[in-house]
């Protein structure tokens, strides 16, 4: 049996929003569930329709509720939730209107500023009364190239209160990785900061929007912020598009909104996949399937309640930037840290924490990694009186992840280690106040989510490794993919493997407390730090060197995470130097970013090919890990990979 770590005491369970919620449904439906996580899971998958019209209405959305509840189809993603249901997102974020604190902005170098719930009203007014000034309309696409700051929330909020269509990324991305994925969508409006900080690094961001411009003709206005506790912009800068600044839109008389009602299944926020194959796909989330699935997650999962602190260590580049900007439909204050977590300090996250009686905190399981090497003896230097809950997601947490948190950080404390995608905006896999924490485990399914471990041939799986799948319809199903016509690269990446279910793509196990082991993508994507990246981007840089004839790029599995492994073929009477490492790994992290950075770079003198003479990353990836090749008959040189084994470069 797995260790339990931790059990929520039954004064706990009680004040819990899953325990109300288990007494909402079962006067409902005359149902007894006994405060058994499993037996509430098992009615919400066989009754998906009474679960979702319930947390509807138990959650308080703000909207209109139809009487139908699922308009089924013999198709997986056909399958509607609250058909002819509307609402507006944006007014769900703004659910309150007062003094109390609404978001805090806080900067690696220490600036602190608040905004409280009056001032986020006020502001968002003002943004949407310029957006509709300058006549953007319902599916509009407006894109932000923004850190993490309250700006960029009021921006988000404005933006799907008027129905258009959000979009965004984090000041890391490269100008290609941008112009990549902007240009697909045709935004109107590109919200953009003049520079961001890293590490201590002042990083100019306008000198690149020239080009973002160049690329995106769509763009027809740039809304220019000022980083927050800089000094605001004096220089005008000149673009061949309208310029505003966003002193300017604060200085628009505010006004009560009127928010317009929107279809359930209207087009809220288009997110990227990392690009592996070629460009990013552009996942298109619905307006009331996200909404619903977050507060679902943020309730009844996290037991998130009115005037609770949570703060989530991301970049608005990043799923878990939507999943945290929704807790505020739960009338929760929201956190927002932008730079580096261990800027001048290793546990500068664990301080933000303390200082700001943080209730939910989310971090990587790469963070937990790094604080257990660098400080490892911490002993529990910070109270966290506040603190509840802590999320882990990016990657899988270790065994030693979860011991340095219960041993170091805090005893008492609900570690719900989560998993799920930006395919879905949300989780598969995640916590409850319910059941135990187990070591090494993820606790259990989501409610009203039948999720299984497959496989190859579509066998359930427990207690052995596996494909995660879905096999049941959700309401966070992706609505499509931007310009895929007749949805082939949709049903391609979700319904190839597996006729009719949806294949997530992560190598799984279930183990017999129910509890969930993930261990990491199934694909070639790679992972470091539990952030997806994409191998495309690697290459179209590498490419650029005449020294080198070819390349294959991998990760491989090591120290709790995954490190980039770039092997390269030179050409002709050229060798590898440092001169030349250090080129390459400037121009991938200028032009791509910092976490594209190869951790090694190995010379080889053949690459493994399919017969159509496509590289094959897996059958590499799979060499240097030891694994068994599953498609060695496909290669046209499978005696190339003899060179991969037992590589001295890659031991240490």
């Amino acid at each position: 049996m797995t260790k339990k770590l931790w059990q929520a005491k039954s004064k706990i369970k009680l004040n819990s929003h899953l325990y109300n919620f288990e007494k909402y449904v079962s006067k409902k439906f005359k149902q007894s569930f006994d405060k058994k996580y499993n037996k509430i899971l098992n009615w919400s998958i066989r009754n998906s329709g009474d679960f979702w019209s319930s947390v509807w209405d138990f959650c308080e959305v703000k909207g209109v509720k139809s009487g139908n509840k699922i308009k089924k189809s013999k198709i997986f993603y056909k399958n509607i939730f609250l058909p002819n249901s509307k609402l507006n997102f944006g007014e769900n974020l703004l659910s309150k209107n007062n003094k109390e604190k609404a978001a805090t902005f806080i900067s690696e170098n220490g600036f602190r500023e608040i905004r409280n719930w009056n001032e986020l009203n006020q502001n968002v007014s003002k943004i949407l009364k310029f957006l509709k000034d300058i006549k953007i309309k319902k599916k509009d696409r407006i894109v932000a190239y923004m850190p993490n700051t309250i700006e960029t929330v009021e921006a988000f909020i404005a933006s799907v209160s008027l129905g258009a269509i959000w979009s965004s990324c984090s000041p890391d991305f490269g100008t290609k990785g941008v112009i990549e994925r902007f240009s697909q969508i045709n935004p109107k409006v590109l919200f953009v900061t003049n520079e961001y900080f890293y590490n201590g690094k002042r990083i100019n961001i306008l000198e690149r929007i020239p080009e973002i411009i160049k690329k995106i003709p769509s763009i027809k206005y740039v809304v220019i912020v000022s980083y927050p506790g800089q000094k605001k912009i004096k220089k005008k800068f000149k673009l061949k598009v309208k310029i505003k600044y966003w002193s300017e839109l604060l200085k628009i008389k505010s006004s009560n909104i009127i928010f317009s009602k929107f279809d359930f299944e209207h087009e809220l926020a288009i997110l990227y996949s990392s690009g592996t194959t070629g460009k990013p796909k552009c996942i298109c989330h619905r307006n009331g399937g996200v909404l619903l699935q977050h507060k679902k997650e943020h309730q009844l999962h996290c037991d998130i309640k009115e005037g609770d602190n949570i703060f989530y260590f991301t970049t608005c580049g990043w799923m878990m930037w939507n999943w945290l900007i929704t807790a505020l439909a739960s009338k929760a204050s929201i956190v927002l840290f932008d730079g580096s977590p261990m800027y001048k300090q290793e546990d500068l996250l664990l301080k933000i924490a303390d200082k700001e009686e943080v209730t939910l905190l989310g971090i990587s399981a790469k963070y937990i990694d790094a604080l257990r090497k660098f400080i490892p003896n911490l002993n529990y230097k910070y109270r966290l009186l506040k603190l509840r809950t802590i999320c882990s997601t990016g990657s899988p947490l270790s065994n030693d992840g979860f011991y340095y948190i219960y041993k170091k950080i805090k005893k008492d404390i609900h570690l719900a280690s989560i998993s799920g995608g930006t395919d879905i905006v949300s989780c598969f896999v995640l916590g409850n106040l319910y059941q135990p924490v187990h070591l090494g485990e993820i606790q259990n399914k989501g409610l009203a989510l039948d999720v299984r471990v497959f496989s190859d041939k579509g066998k359930s799986l427990k207690n052995s490794k596996g494909e995660l799948v879905c096999v049941n319809p959700f309401p966070s199903m992706p609505l499509k993919f931007w310009n895929d016509k007749n949805n082939v690269k949709f049903k391609k990446a979700y319904f190839n493997k597996y006729k009719n279910i949806w294949h997530h793509g992560d190598y799984a196990e279930i183990k017999n407390t129910d509890g969930f082991i993930i261990y990491g993508r199934s694909d070639t994507t790679l992972n470091p730090g539990g952030v997806r990246l994409g191998t495309a981007e690697i290459y179209s840089e590498v490419e650029k060197f005449f020294e080198i004839k070819e390349s294959i790029v991998v990760g491989q599995s090591w120290d709790n995470d995954v490190r980039i492994v770039l092997f390269i073929i030179m050409n002709k009477d050229y060798s590898i130097n440092d001169s030349l490492l250090q080129k390459i790994k400037k121009q991938i992290r200028r032009n791509v970013s910092p976490r594209h950075v190869p951790n090694k770079i190995i010379v080889v003198k053949n690459i493994p090919k399919t017969k159509s003479g496509k590289i094959v990353e897996l059958a590499v990836k799979s060499t240097i890990e030891g694994n068994k090749i599953k498609n060695r008959e496909a290669l046209v040189n499978p005696e190339v990979l003899e060179e991969y084994k037992n590589l001295r470069e890659l031991e240490y």
